[in-house]
């Protein structure tokens, strides 16, 4: 069984919404806005792009992802991966040509089903609504955060608010920041 690993820039109060400056969010690019950036920090992000052999998105978050990450030199690891994309609406023609081999899958049960299959870990970048229903379906096997250390109050949540059992996790790797950011990796206990 694959690994999914869901990855993700988190506020202290569970805020992901617009953390690179994606427009219509009141505090868009707070991961950048009066934080000094250490590049140690961000460590954990290019080693994602070396282990992970497959990427998952929701649709919002391809359709803000793709027009610009295939270009990048820091997402050239990404642009040759085979990328699926879980959406009931976004069609075959709204792929773009220029970021590698994209699947479209309709539903939780397909992504499970993509789990049984061969192959090394899938990531899953951004796609809020996305990560709360694969959290809420048991489908996700490893978090990887980086905590920032900032109230957002509103905006777009890692995990859903919804009623279920407690989930227990194992942290398996840490570090604190000089600028208060904190790596956190969690294994869902099973």
């Amino acid at each position: 069984m694959r690994t999914l690993i869901s990855t993700a820039f988190v506020s202290l109060d569970g805020v992901v919404e617009a953390p690179g400056g994606e427009p219509g969010y009141r505090n868009s690019g707070w991961t950048f806005k009066d934080m000094e950036f250490l590049p140690e920090a961000f460590d954990i992000k290019g080693r994602e792009q070396k282990e992970a052999t497959a990427m998952l998105l929701g649709r919002l978050s391809y359709e803000a992802f793709s027009p610009v990450w295939p270009g990048m030199e820091d997402f050239a690891d990404y642009k040759v991966m085979p990328k699926y994309v879980v959406s009931t609406t976004l069609t075959d023609d709204g792929l773009v040509s220029d970021w590698g081999e994209t699947t479209i899958l309709r539903s939780l049960d397909e992504v499970a089903a993509l789990k049984e299959t061969e192959g090394g870990p899938i990531i899953v970048h951004g796609s809020a609504a996305l990560n709360q229903g694969l959290s809420d379906a048991g489908l996700i096997d490893r978090y990887h955060l980086l905590v920032f250390p900032l109230l957002l109050g509103a905006g777009k949540r890692l995990f859903s608010a919804t009623d279920k059992d407690t989930q227990k996790l194992k942290l398996v790797e840490h570090e604190a920041y000089a600028n208060g950011l904190q790596k956190n990796v969690f294994d869902v206990v099973r």
